[in-house]
């Protein structure tokens, strides 16, 4: 069974969260909501998600993919989460995969991840990286990035692709019936 992380800290955005665990469940995936903070998070439009752990909980876990969701100030807690980054490294350090939405690249780019890889990110931060690309979705090696709420269905889309194969992404748009 593929493993995957997803970080949860208050302000997050809530259609790149949700999404991404909803349709990684639908294919399969053991999908964690890790939180930085304990009780109920709200997010970045006041909706509130009970996470399933603690992150200190899941820091010496084994993960295929870690994904982190953006909105603010969501990314800015993360950003400023040192653990976030240990959690990085790590995944890093074991060939696994990184994802990232809207704002949250800049997460990965404070820890060291980016150096000399493309990605996409939302317009607002897009200043900060010498290698974006105007694209919805980059996969760059094992790091794939997306641009924002609006992107998140091609997203999550993806990350199955890459966890399970085509034919598991087909059979998951079946039942969403996704633009792709």
């Amino acid at each position: 069974m593929k493993t995957v992380l997803v970080t949860l800290a208050p302000g997050f955005e809530e259609i790149e969260t949700i999404t991404v665990v909803d349709i990684l469940r639908r294919a399969g995936a053991r999908v964690t909501l890790a939180a930085t903070v304990t009780g109920v998070l709200e997010g970045s439009r006041g909706i509130k998600v009970a996470p399933d752990e603690m992150l200190e909980a899941v820091m010496d876990k084994e993960f295929d993919l870690i994904c982190l969701p953006g909105g603010q100030p969501g990314t800015d807690n993360l950003k400023n989460d040192s653990r976030i980054e240990k959690l990085l490294q790590k995944i890093q350090s074991q060939g696994k995969y990184i994802a990232a939405i809207c704002a949250a690249p800049t997460i990965l780019l404070k820890a060291g991840i980016l150096k000399d890889r493309s990605m996409t990110c939302h317009p607002s931060v897009q200043s900060q990286f010498d290698e974006y690309l105007d694209k919805r979705v980059v996969i760059d090696g094992k790091v794939i990035t997306s641009q924002s709420p609006g992107t998140a269905m091609e997203f999550a889309l993806k990350l199955v692709e890459i966890l399970f194969g085509i034919e598991r992404m087909k059979k998951v748009n079946a039942g969403v019936l996704a633009r792709i």
